[in-house]
């Protein structure tokens, strides 16, 4: 096991009507934003539970943070953040809306152009950045219980990440029930989302790590298993409640002690949603197989135990398995009814991989995944294996 540390500051409120809570715990000595996005929170009743639990509070809300965050309509909210003198954020939403939140709790207080934060990129410290606390109603991304964020800019095309440890929620209210009004198609991507994200601490080689190897396939094999029951129409609170703390814990940063971890998987989607548009989730589970076969030697043993932990395969050789849990992984993709090719997003796609190629090459991207040997002519093929 590697040498590592850990803290986790986020107070999470898990569970039916948690949200009257916020009455208690955000403050009333400083004014408070409210950030939104495109309004499904009127009709699924997390809005009107808010307003009441915010009471006397001073606050104002800002709506229209878009899947996959944008940085001019957050520079919008960063005029009202400064003009209004805003000392608390809350965040309502999924991982778009809580990853642009810590942004702005970074860029508010960052002296000098808020794209540095992201372009450099800038770790922001403890106390480098606003307070806010978060209402999730997306379970996706684990944004509410970590300090990392993306933010895309359409302008240059960009989608880049930063974060650091002055960017943790100071709590989180997780109510399973917002689940019940999600869309399907938002749900089948949180469930890609958060299983791509145990992936990329997981799928590296085996490691003396036996606890945090265990934590991260039992996670996986609790994906797989309420997946049916939250895509069905009939709402089950108990899988719902299973799916949202999977998500949470995927990347709330306990898994990833100790192991070594990948992640070109996102460096390459995230390529994918800037270029086409394609959601985020999808992106994902149009580079993970191919990854995994360009990659197979190095990853072989891994694939193998994921094969016989998480799918329960013992017949064949070690080679015979890591292939079989390729195939396993997109057949859980499909699924969810997410398609694993590019070519079924979009028909612009055969310039693809020489613009990943060439966004490697301008952010000196020369040594990712676990062996710190993946560069820009490797990201090529990959993303053409994709196609």
């Amino acid at each position: 096991m590697l040498n590592f540390e850990f803290k986790n500051p986020t107070k999470v409120f898990f569970g039916r009507g948690e949200i009257e809570k916020l009455s208690t715990q955000l403050p009333k000595d400083k004014k408070i934003l409210l950030l939104f996005g495109g309004g499904s929170v009127k009709n699924n009743g997390v809005y009107d539970q808010i307003k009441k639990a915010l009471g006397t509070h001073n606050y104002l809300e800002f709506w229209g943070i878009p899947a996959n965050p944008e940085y001019e309509v957050l520079m919008s909210a960063l005029d009202i953040i400064k003009k209004e003198k805003i000392g608390y954020l809350l965040a309502v939403g999924g991982g778009s809306v809580i990853d642009g939140t810590k942004y702005l709790a970074a860029a508010a207080l960052y002296d000098g152009d808020p794209w540095e934060i992201l372009k450099k990129p800038v770790r922001t410290s403890e106390k480098e950045a606003l307070p806010f606390a978060t209402v999730l109603t997306l379970p996706a991304t684990g944004s509410e219980m970590n300090s990392g964020y993306v933010i895309s800019r359409k302008e240059t095309q960009e989608k880049l990440s930063s974060g650091g440890p002055g960017l943790f929620p100071e709590f989180s209210i997780l109510d399973p029930e917002v689940v019940r009004s999600i869309p399907k198609r938002q749900v089948a991507n949180g469930i890609c989302d958060a299983y791509v994200h145990v992936l990329e601490q997981y799928m590296t080689f085996p490691t003396t790590a036996t606890l945090q190897e265990r934590f991260m396939e039992s996670v996986l094999k609790t994906l797989q298993e309420v997946a049916p029951k939250v895509l069905a129409e009939v709402f089950d609170y108990d899988a719902a409640a299973n799916f949202m703390w999977c998500c949470t814990l995927a990347l709330n940063g306990l898994l990833q002690k100790g192991v070594p971890t990948d992640w070109a998987v996102h460096a390459m989607g995230h390529e994918l949603t800037a270029y086409h548009g394609i959601d985020h989730a999808r992106t994902l589970a149009i580079i993970s197989p191919s990854h995994y076969r360009y990659n197979f030697e190095a990853k072989k043993q891994k694939l193998a135990q994921y094969a016989e932990n998480v799918w329960g395969i013992t017949s064949g050789d070690t080679e015979e398995k890591a292939r079989e849990a390729i195939e396993k992984l997109e057949e859980f993709y499909h699924s969810l009814g997410i398609k694993t090719k590019l070519s079924e997003y979009t028909h612009q796609y055969k310039d693809t991989a020489s613009k990943v190629r060439a966004a490697f090459l301008s952010r000196n991207w020369q040594g990712l995944g676990e062996h710190k040997n993946l560069g820009p002519d490797d990201a090529y093929k990959i993303v053409e294996m994709s196609y």
